[in-house]
């Protein structure tokens, strides 16, 4: 992986005022929304594509991609997989929106492999394909990749997690995504090379996987608990997973003396940074990403500018309980700044 992607997660539409018959058929075939049309047939025909049209994350996306396409005036449709993973859903999305005229389509990839050939069928039409949030593999396979660079996300929080020890020992779970996605090994790697560990370090001394998931999320600190009772530092891969890990560390009695970490930044997670039940988060912003990504459709468009490789798209450390040498913003900022 280059140095570049260390990367790797529906508001109602505008009202149209004409939807063509390709994109309805593209958003029937992956359960997403509805198209979006502004200003008439010469405008920017521009395609979202997302993982789901129900994660909170993805729902602040569409908004900044609905934002972006009415102040440019372009022509914004918008389709999603009928569940994180679907593939083929998301490759008949591409297939409709190529179909329909798109000058740039921006995805989200559910398999970052999988996806490539779609891709490479659109790029060799002359539609600029840029992903969010989500490299492919190769990473390549699109012009650009707008997204948090989720190394970095990792790095903020271990770094912070060291300081706030204080030099105490470390006993670490860390709730972890899923094997083999990207985004999960990142923000994993991230957090042990901020706070100076190497894998396999033995300070960690239990690994779940939770998909993310904060039921699953509850269950893995359970196991955690049950094969080292003395954890006092947990790294989530997200919010959900880190509010499921506090409530397992409440039932133990166990909240109030284990530092909770976490990475991404909605507002229901920020909210329990503001509450203290997360010590740190580290936020990003998907709607800076989509906006972005729709400008620089509007601008291939306009003078055949495409833009190249990682674009970062910005990541803060969120805490109310800040530490020496750690530079970070309060909740306040984060709640302004957050999602879902």
């Amino acid at each position: 992986m280059s140095r570049s992607i260390r990367l790797s997660s529906s508001l109602s539409l505008l009202k149209a005022t004409a939807v063509t018959g390709v994109a309805a058929l593209a958003l029937t075939a992956c359960g997403s929304g509805s198209g979006t049309a502004s200003s008439g047939s010469g405008s920017v025909k521009v395609g979202l594509i997302t993982k789901t049209d129900t994660n909170p994350f993805f729902v602040k996306m569409k908004e900044g991609a609905e934002k972006a396409a009415k102040e440019s005036g372009a022509e914004l449709s918008t389709a999603a997989g009928k569940f994180d993973g679907d593939n083929e859903g998301q490759v008949t999305a591409i297939e409709n929106m190529v179909a329909a005229g798109v000058k740039g389509i921006l995805i989200t990839p559910n398999d970052s492999k999988a996806i490539v050939p779609a891709i490479e069928q659109a790029r060799a039409k002359g539609v600029l394909v840029i992903a969010l949030d989500s490299p492919t593999e190769p990473e390549d396979a699109v012009d650009a990749l707008f997204a948090t660079d989720n190394l970095r996300a990792g790095e903020l929080i271990g770094r912070y997690a060291k300081a706030a020890m204080k030099g105490r020992e470390a006993k670490i779970a860390t709730l972890d995504l899923a094997p083999g996605v990207a985004v999960g090994q990142l923000r994993h790697d991230g957090f042990l090379k901020g706070y100076g560990l190497k894998k396999g370090a033995p300070e960690v001394v239990c690994s779940q996987d939770t998909g993310g998931d904060q039921a699953k999320g509850q269950t893995a600190m359970e196991n955690c608990l049950q094969k080292a009772p003395g954890i006092n530092v947990v790294y989530t891969i997200n919010e959900p997973a880190a509010l499921g890990a506090y409530t397992a560390l409440k039932a133990k009695g166990r909240a109030d003396d284990v530092l909770i970490v976490s990475v991404d930044g909605g507002c229901t997670g920020t909210e329990a940074v503001k509450s203290g039940r997360i010590s740190a988060t580290s936020q990003q912003y998907p709607l800076v990403m989509a906006a972005k990504g729709v400008e620089a459709v509007v601008t291939y468009a306009k003078d055949d500018k495409k833009p190249k490789g990682y674009v970062d798209t910005g990541v803060n450390l969120v805490t109310d309980r800040g530490v020496d040498g750690i530079t970070a913003k309060d909740s306040a900022y984060g709640l302004k700044h957050c999602w879902g």
